[in-house]
């Protein structure tokens, strides 16, 4: 009898193991001009007590249905966007981050009237007083 030898292919080669996906880093929700920056911070230094930083958020409220607000943060929530510029930091609400992707935080100062100013493409729009607005 004679022996045979079972020669058999080497098993196919592993498909090489993908690079881990590189993210890219999120833009962020929202956007301070550098005069809005200082407003902020002259805001924050006239409070007298440690301060966060101020959040934004947006309220059922006026006219047209909704309205920005801004207040003091003591401290900063779990779900909070967070968008440090100009040597500020904004904490935008959870709630809000939907409404006010894209926007820019100005001020203005006029002879009649100075504030806040809120450029939001997503604004479908305004009351006649500018309180308010819809999207």
């Amino acid at each position: 009898m004679s022996e045979t030898t079972s020669t058999s292919a080497p098993p196919p080669a592993a498909p090489p193991a993908a690079a881990p996906r590189v993210r890219r880093p999120r833009p962020q929700v929202m956007s301070v001009t550098p005069l809005a920056a200082e407003r902020v911070k002259a805001l924050i230094e006239g409070r007298g007590k440690p301060t966060v930083g101020i959040r934004i958020g947006v309220r059922s409220k006026g006219c047209s249905g909704m309205s920005y607000t801004l207040e003091f943060a003591d401290k900063q929530e779990p779900m909070d966007e967070v968008v440090e510029a100009h040597g500020v930091k904004l904490l935008i609400d959870a709630k809000a981050s939907l409404f006010l992707i894209g926007t820019e935080m100005d001020y203005e100062e006029e002879k009649l009237k100075s504030g806040f100013v809120f450029k939001n493409p997503n604004e479908k729009g305004r009351c006649g007083c500018g309180e308010s607005f819809h999207v």
